[in-house]
C-alpha cells in the first residue's frame, strides 16, 4: 500500500531544520574564510613555510619553531598598511581609514598585554601587518536579509549551499612577526574573515562587517600572543 507524504509537515520540518542551522550559525559576528589567492613575498617572508591552518588557527600560518618566545615582553606595531592590487575598488580615502582601525584595534588589545614600544630593543617582538582587501557589506540588503523572516530563510539556504551569508562584507590581511634587534623571522600569517550570521550585525554601515574582522583578530593576536609569551601553551 502507497504511503501518502504529508507535504505540510515535510516543509514544516525542512523549516525547522533551516531554522535551527541559523540559529547556530546566527551567534557569530564574523566567520573565517579560506584563502583563495595565493600569498606573495609581498610583506612575508619565505611564503613557502606557510602551512593550513587548523581549528582556531589562521588560514595560513607558520611559527618558528626555535623562537624562545619567553623571552618577549614588549611590541613595536609597524603601521598597518595597505596592499591591494591595482584592480581594487577601495578609495584611498577608505584604504586609510580601515588601516588606521586595524592599527587601532591591534595597539588596544595588546597594550592590554604588553609594552607597547617605538624602537628595536631586548625582549621587543615588531609586528608588520598589511590590509590585502576589503569588501564592503551591502547596508540595506544585509538588514532586510537578516530581519525579514523569508529573507531570513533565504540567507541560511545560501549559508548552507556555500559557507557565507548575502550581501556581507569581510577582510584579509596578512603579518609578520620579528625579533626587532636581530629580524629573525618569529611567525607569519594569513586571514581571511567575513561577516556572520549575528543579528547584532543587521543594521550597521558599509564597513561594519570588516571593522568586527579587525576587532576579532586583534583579540585573536594579543589572546594567542600572551599565551605563548608567557609559556601557558607551546606555539603551534
Amino acid at each position: 500500500m502507497k504511503q501518502h507524504v504529508n507535504r505540510g509537515a515535510w516543509v514544516g520540518g525542512a523549516m525547522a531544520v533551516l531554522i535551527l542551522m541559523g540559529a547556530i550559525t546566527a551567534c557569530t559576528t564574523t566567520q573565517q574564510v579560506p584563502v583563495q589567492r595565493e600569498p606573495t613575498n609581498g610583506l612575508l617572508g619565505n611564503t613557502q613555510l606557510l602551512t593550513v591552518g587548523g581549528k582556531d588557527q589562521m588560514s595560513l600560518r607558520y611559527v618558528n619553531p626555535n623562537v624562545q618566545w619567553t623571552q618577549y615582553n614588549k611590541v613595536l606595531l609597524e603601521p598597518v598598511t595597505f596592499w591591494g592590487d591595482d584592480k581594487t575598488k577601495i578609495s584611498a580615502k577608505d584604504q586609510q581609514m580601515l588601516s588606521n582601525f586595524l592599527e587601532e584595534q591591534l595597539y588596544e588589545q595588546l597594550s592590554q598585554k604588553y609594552q607597547m614600544v617605538n624602537e628595536p630593543g631586548e625582549g621587543v617582538m615588531r609586528l608588520h601587518v598589511a590590509l590585502v582587501d576589503a569588501e564592503a557589506a551591502t547596508p540595506i540588503l544585509r538588514t532586510v536579509s537578516m530581519v525579514i523572516p523569508q529573507a531570513r530563510t533565504l540567507s541560511t539556504l545560501k549559508y548552507l549551499a556555500t559557507g557565507t551569508y548575502p550581501f556581507i562584507g569581510g577582510a584579509e590581511a596578512e603579518a609578520k612577526m620579528t625579533d626587532s634587534q636581530t629580524g629573525q623571522l618569529m611567525g607569519e600569517w594569513i586571514d581571511k574573515r567575513v561577516g556572520g550570521g549575528s543579528i547584532k550585525t543587521a543594521a550597521q554601515w558599509q564597513w561594519g562587517d570588516a571593522e568586527n574582522v579587525f576587532k576579532e583578530w586583534a583579540t585573536q593576536a594579543a589572546t594567542r600572543l600572551s599565551s605563548w609569551t608567557s609559556g601557558a601553551v607551546k606555539p603551534s
